[in-house]
């Protein structure tokens, strides 16, 4: 039987390894900023999803022109860290796909989640049609993926079943939700590492 994500989630939360989750991914949170930046207009409001400890969050709340910038996480242990480090913020523990915000928001955003879900079409699908405004924007990064062949050992080295699809598969996923203006990108490629997949989408 495999694992769940949450309860792996969970277990990182609690052995601290959410922080080193943060240190590894932090430049291409970065390069995922900076790429999706010029497609969102002043006092936007956005959506973490797959959240952890709220590490985004707070880097896009720190940005000049966002309005609001809530997490959400499938893990009750990561939401809890999330408050503890910032009271004042706004996080929920949310089961994906099936959680939903409150309002529709401009910007959702994602680091290393997506392919833990069953069905990341369905998820895709939602938010373009549920979660965001007209012109909104999508950006996911994920670092497991068919191109990313240092990556196609986790399933089995974490016991989870994972969506492993190609470049072209994901971007597929994303033009079949609706989604235009289709942008991707590898950053921090070495060695044989093929780097963080950043897909960037905008709802019309």
């Amino acid at each position: 039987m495999h694992n769940s994500a949450i309860e792996v989630f969970s277990r990182w939360a609690l052995e601290g390894r959410d922080e080193g989750m943060e240190n590894g991914h932090a430049p291409s949170v970065e390069v995922m900023i900076s790429k999706v930046l010029p497609r969102l207009g002043n006092q936007f409001k956005s959506i973490d999803v797959g959240c952890g400890n709220g590490w985004a969050v707070r880097r896009l709340s720190k940005l000049t022109d966002c309005a609001s910038s809530m997490g959400v996480d499938g893990s009750t242990a990561m939401i809890n860290k999330a408050k503890k480090i910032d009271p004042e913020g706004n996080y929920e523990v949310g089961n994906l796909p099936s959680w939903s915000p409150h309002e529709k928001v401009d910007l959702v955003f994602s680091m290393e989640f997506i392919y833990y879900l069953e069905d990341p079409s369905k998820f895709i699908k939602l938010t373009h049609d549920k979660w965001l405004l007209d012109g909104g924007t999508i950006a996911i990064g994920m670092d497991h993926y068919l191109e990313n062949e240092s990556s196609l050992s986790w399933p089995d080295s974490m016991n989870l079943k994972l969506a492993t699809r190609s470049i072209q598969d994901w971007l597929f996923e994303f033009k079949n939700a609706g989604f235009t203006n289709l942008e991707h990108y590898q950053t921090g490629r070495k060695d044989n590492w093929a780097g963080t997949l950043i897909i960037l989408g905008t709802k019309e």
